[in-house]
């Protein structure tokens, strides 16, 4: 019983493996499917009949369509033997004797009795496993990251460490299809049916990458703010989302070599939201004060400061009221202005030190003549 059995199985199995099949990509996959095998198309609006072939056996003369964004990975007995990543549609061909077919004109005695002889000694199935994998070349969306609770990390820009929560996601890309598969993808996603996918929370696989993620979001900031490059500023973190795709594939590099020994790349990040730690607010605050003293704005403030010193020393008897000119110039940084302050009594004793600031506020124009003049008088006691 169990030799006709077998002898059943194997003939039955080799006269539906003969048909040339259809291979194109499965229905209904979700936008961020990475991997999944190709779907043999037995029938089609209710035509074909070609419905019980092996699952691991593609005929010769079959056809595999190869859509726009997909690569096509062929592996037999287990082995990667080609990769096309091409769009269109190509024709299996197989030096294997379970490929055989004789719509192929592979000859009768070579596509049934020789294949069923060989399927009769493993109970009749066939002893290969061929079998076609689609690989997603386009860029994988809605990988998320966060932190629950801050991570620390050396800010170029603000000088020290500085501490914060994050949260957004990013956008992978299989940048070499072979190594991901070799290296990366478990066995279980090698079969019929099965779909790959990183936002799976069922996927062990695409959890520990979300791991290595958040394990590396803190070297990419301190690389992102200690570049020139970059400005090293933190507030430009949540607007330059290529700039710190760039740095986050770096970290992830350096920490666990995802484009060497993965084939994978981070290519896009968003930065949904940053909350620093106390210590930082406080410090940002700071620098947004000093911000806003830069630049155009920081002059019209020196200014103002200037004139004010000028009319309090006309007011109040011209030497301490040039004393505070010195020291309005001095904190400002307004280049010929900046000077040593001296102590108030010793400035209004030495009147060399006075008719000289006098003077250099004549020559920036800060001053008229007769500001001078009565400046000079008032220092010499005249």
């Amino acid at each position: 019983m169990g030799l006709r059995q077998a002898v059943a199985g194997a003939v039955g199995g080799v006269l539906a493996d003969q048909w040339k099949d259809f291979y194109t990509v499965p229905n209904g996959l979700p936008s961020t499917a990475a991997l999944f095998a190709a779907a043999p198309r037995g029938t089609n609006a209710g035509r074909g009949s070609n419905t019980s072939a092996s699952n691991h056996i593609i005929s010769n003369g079959s056809k595999i369509v190869v859509p726009e964004g997909y690569g096509l990975l062929l592996l037999q007995d287990g082995a990667v033997t080609a990769f096309v990543a091409e769009p269109g549609g190509y024709i299996w061909e197989s030096d294997d004797i379970n490929s055989q077919s004789i719509f192929a004109g592979d000859g009768l005695v070579s596509s049934l009795i020789r294949q069923s002889w060989e399927r009769f000694k493993f109970g009749g199935q066939p002893g290969s496993q061929q079998a076609a994998f689609f690989v997603s070349l386009k860029e994988l969306p809605d990988n998320r990251f966060g932190t629950q609770s801050e991570i620390y990390w050396d800010d170029g820009f603000l000088g020290t460490q500085v501490g914060a929560v994050t949260r957004g996601s990013y956008t992978l890309k299989i940048v070499d299809p072979i190594l991901f598969v070799k290296n990366f993808v478990p066995a279980r996603y090698l079969q019929p049916g099965q779909v790959f996918d990183f936002t799976d929370l069922d996927n062990a696989a695409a959890s520990q990458l979300f791991n290595e993620v958040v394990g590396s979001l803190a070297p990419a900031f301190s690389l992102y703010t200690n570049d020139p490059g970059k400005g090293n500023r933190i507030s430009k973190l949540q607007q330059d989302s290529l700039g710190f795709a760039q740095s986050l594939s770096s970290a992830v590099e350096q920490g666990y070599q995802w484009e060497s020994d993965r084939g994978l790349a981070i290519v896009k990040t968003a930065i949904v939201s940053i909350e620093y730690d106390t210590n930082t607010r406080e410090l940002l605050k700071t620098v947004q004060r000093a911000d806003a003293l830069a630049g155009a704005r920081g002059n019209s403030n020196l200014q103002a400061s200037v004139a004010q010193g000028i009319q309090s020393a006309g007011e109040s008897g011209g030497a301490a009221g040039l004393v505070g000119v010195g020291m309005a110039s001095g904190m400002f940084g307004a280049g010929s202005l900046q000077q040593p302050v001296a102590p108030a009594a010793a400035a209004a004793d030495d009147t060399v030190t006075q008719l000289k600031k006098a003077k250099e506020l004549l020559d920036l124009g800060l001053i008229t003549q007769d500001d001078y003049d009565k400046l000079k008088a008032k220092a010499l006691g005249l």
